[in-house]
């Protein structure tokens, strides 16, 4: 589907769904909303497929690796053939979020939408824009079309995972230079100036933050994106693995199934597709909160709360497949615990106020 198409294919949350399965919830033998946000992630999820019946079992993370030509400006402490040789070793099992994947019982699929170098490996969908994008502080980080490319890239791949049967995507990337890109984009979006949102990604010093502030006030300066036109936004200062990204926010909403943000970069993606179209928030479930700075506004822009605070900054879709087994914990109290009437127990009553 194009990505105009992916638009028009998604709706709101299931009302009637959602409230089945609160009552489910409530009739359970335990006190009332006694397991917080993972209630309520079971409900929503109910709303999004429609059916108070809720499975997640087969579950994979979709990782979108690209290059960015920001790296130029010394924004970063490694160069980009970090990008290309983490990309292959993903491929090979070999990564953190391989190893947290296999926990979590997720399929790790590795995209190659825009790495400067060639990648090679099993299991690797080759899918590249381009080599990388442009210097976002010398002009566009990429063209429009590409940036609907890239979109319609993450549509394609979240659509055909739900069709061999996942019921759960989650996101991550492999880009060096992304969290100079995400904090352009979360900049424009948010209102916020570069310094606010900016923070020191894999380890920057003092001197290196300040080249990355530096860098993201030259590019918004440089391309004058334009915040009510995310696709201007995201051509002008963002990058391609974050556009793959945002396409799979689109495209699980589209197919009706829940899409597991990461972290920043994952946030930033997930901004620009509800940006692009409000609806699909619905469809989204916040795994932890980033120890990047924005990380936290962007969640509250987007009205998610995360299930996790641990610092976590690794990125990978490492975050977000942590969420995983404790959503699965929720699933087996749903779907597996006797409920009132069962052991003719009297429910317990919401307190007044």
């Amino acid at each position: 589907m194009t990505m105009e198409e992916t638009i028009k294919c998604i709706r709101p949350l299931d009302e009637g769904a959602m409230e089945a399965a609160k009552d489910r919830w409530d009739a359970i033998a335990k006190p009332l909303h006694s397991l917080g946000l993972l209630e309520d992630a079971i409900v929503k999820i109910a709303g999004m497929t429609g059916s108070v019946r809720v499975t997640l079992d087969k579950r994979a993370v979709i990782v979108m690796c690209a290059d960015n030509g920001v790296v130029a400006e010394g924004v970063t402490q490694t160069g980009n053939e970090v990008t290309g040789i983490v990309a292959e070793n993903m491929t090979r099992g070999e990564t953190s979020v391989c190893q947290m994947a296999r926990v979590a019982r997720a399929q790790v699929i590795p995209v190659d939408i825009g790495v400067a170098g060639t990648v090679e490996g099993p299991g690797l969908i080759r899918a590249k824009v381009s080599p990388g994008t442009a210097n976002m502080a010398r002009g566009p980080a990429m063209t429009r079309a590409q940036a609907v490319q890239a979109v319609e890239t993450g549509i394609r791949v979240a659509c055909d995972c739900v069709r061999s049967g996942c019921r759960i995507l989650a996101t991550g990337e492999m880009g060096i230079g992304n969290t100079t890109t995400s904090s352009a984009l979360a900049s424009v979006f948010l209102g916020r100036p570069p310094e606010e949102v900016t923070g020191r990604g894999a380890g920057l010093s003092d001197a290196g933050l300040s080249k990355k502030v530096a860098a993201i006030r030259r590019a918004i300066a440089v391309n004058r994106p334009d915040p009510a036109d995310p696709l201007d936004t995201l051509s002008k200062v963002g990058g391609l693995d974050i556009a793959g990204l945002a396409g799979v926010f689109l495209g699980g909403a589209a197919c009706r199934v829940p899409v597991l943000l990461d972290g920043f970069i994952s946030g930033a993606a997930a901004l620009t597709a509800a940006r692009l179209c409000p609806p699909a928030a619905g469809y989204m479930l916040a795994s932890h909160v980033s120890k990047e700075a924005a990380a936290h506004w962007i969640l509250e822009e987007l009205g998610l709360s995360p299930f996790l605070t641990a610092q976590m900054c690794l990125g990978e879709g490492t975050g977000a497949v942590a969420a995983l087994p404790i959503l699965d914990m929720a699933l087996a109290v749903y779907g597996g615990m006797s409920t009132f009437a069962d052991i003719e127990m009297e429910a317990y009553e919401p307190l007044s106020d």
